[in-house]
Order: C-alpha cells, then structure tokens, then sequence
C-alpha cells in the first residue's frame, strides 16, 4: 500500500492568511480566499482595468495602468496628455490613448454602471435598470426591485451609490449618467408569420427585420394582427381565419420589407 505521510511527492499546502499585495486579513467566502481592504494597491489596478476594459479604452491596459500609476478611476478623466506622453515615453501612443479616453467620456450608464466592479452589478444588471429608469438619480430601492434586481444585487448597488459614488465619483467624472434607451421605432403595422419561410432562414431573424422596419410581430393571429405573412402558400387555419377577418395576406416578406 502506498504511503502518502511517507511520499517526498506529497507537500503540505499552507493556506496563506493575509492579502501578499496589502497584508490584510484575507476572508474565506464559498471555499475562496479575498482581499477586503479598501486600500490594497492590486485589487485598485484590477479595477482599474475593469474600467478601461469595459468601456473599451484601446491601449489603456494592465502594462499602461501600471506605467501611468492610475490606482483609481477619476484619474483616468484628470490625468493629462503630458503626463500619459511621459508615462508612456511615446507622443504617439500618448495622442492615441487620450483620444480613446476623450471618446470613452459618452458611454451610456448601461456601460459605466457595469464598469465599477460592483458585486452582482454587470451589463445584465444595468440593462434592466434601463428599461425601468433614465438615468442615475432615481436608482432607488423601488426601482431596483422593479427592475428585478436581486436583494443582494440591490444591498450592493445602492451601498456603491451612497458610499462611493456620491462621496466620491459625483462631479468628478465626465458621464451624464443617463440609460441608453432604445429609441422606439413608431409602429406601423402588426404581423403574424404562418408556416415556414423562404426569404429567411428562422422566424428569428425575420422577426428582427420587421421589427426593425417598425412592425410588431405576434406569434398567433390576435384581433390586432393587420397582416399573415404566408410564404409557404399552404393552407391553415390561420390563413382560413386571416380571410375571414379581413387580414392581409402576403406571400413574400422581402415584399413587405421592400427589399426586392
């Protein structure tokens, strides 16, 4: 029988017990060991280049940070074109990256919402918040469970909001912190699909055309359905009910689109 207590191959592990970055205390949550401190030097550059990475600042990664000695998002927005020319050692690199900031300044608060590196908070998180308000001011609890934000989720958030962001971002980074909301296209007609398709492959993708064009699209023929598209030109019960309404009855979507 193999001894394993006698085996050099078999090493004791020593879990370590403080952060090798700051030296806090490291905390064990769901068999993961992690760094709480508010001030450990490599969990700000990780946010850091969350940041950057999320917003899509080309050239500004881990290497960049580093070199530029950016511990904190603000200084993404303060730090000048001198500086990043002298930290980079290259004008041209330089010219570049504070383009690319410059041009980060109009992300929407979908996108700088999931850049924070707030707990649970991610571009899912942002996107339903979206759709339920315009912008920062009215995070709230009511419109956090609206939106259908976990209790957790939410706990995060609104502590981020009052504990960072008002105390410390509010005025000193250029968003406007407003949801980019979709601009909804006037509806001009409803539409049923019977059948199968010639001119799209799923029903999928011609839903997203017509929807695109400003139709909505039903998946059966409601009362308010003003147009069955039937490519298939086989009879059904839907083209027999469509008839008998009054609905339109188009054997060509692309026709419908105006693309032929």
């Amino acid at each position: 029988m193999f001894n394993f207590k006698e085996s050099p191959l078999v090493q004791t592990i020593q879990v370590p017990t403080n952060c090798p970055s700051c030296s806090s205390l490291l905390e064990w949550s769901n068999d993961l060991l992690y760094c709480r401190s508010s001030i450990c030097s490599a969990q700000k550059q990780k946010k850091v280049e969350h940041f950057a990475k999320t917003l899509k600042i080309k050239g500004l990664g881990p290497s960049a940070i580093s070199k530029l000695g950016l511990v904190d998002v603000d200084q993404i927005y303060s730090i000048t074109k001198d500086e990043i020319t002298e930290g980079l050692s290259s004008e041209k690199l330089a010219e570049k990256l504070y383009a690319e900031i410059k041009n980060s300044e109009a992300a929407p608060l979908n996108v700088v919402l999931a850049a924070f590196s707030i707990p649970l908070i991610g571009k899912t998180a942002s996107d339903k918040l979206s759709k339920i308000i315009t912008d920062i001011t009215e995070i709230n609890e009511s419109s956090c469970r609206q939106a259908g934000l976990g209790p957790k989720a939410t706990e995060n958030l609104l502590e981020w909001l009052h504990e960072d962001f008002y105390c410390f971002y509010d005025g000193y980074l250029p968003f406007d912190y407003k949801f980019d909301t979709p601009v909804q296209k006037e509806q001009i007609g409803v539409v049923c699909i019977s059948g199968k398709l010639k001119s799209f492959k799923t029903k999928a993708l011609a839903t997203e055309a017509l929807e695109h064009k400003g139709y909505a699209v039903k998946s059966s023929l409601t009362k308010d359905v003003t147009i069955l598209i039937n490519e298939s030109g086989v009879e059904s019960a839907k083209t027999t009910q469509a008839r008998t309404s009054g609905v339109i009855i188009i054997e060509n979507l692309l026709d419908l689109l105006g693309e032929q």
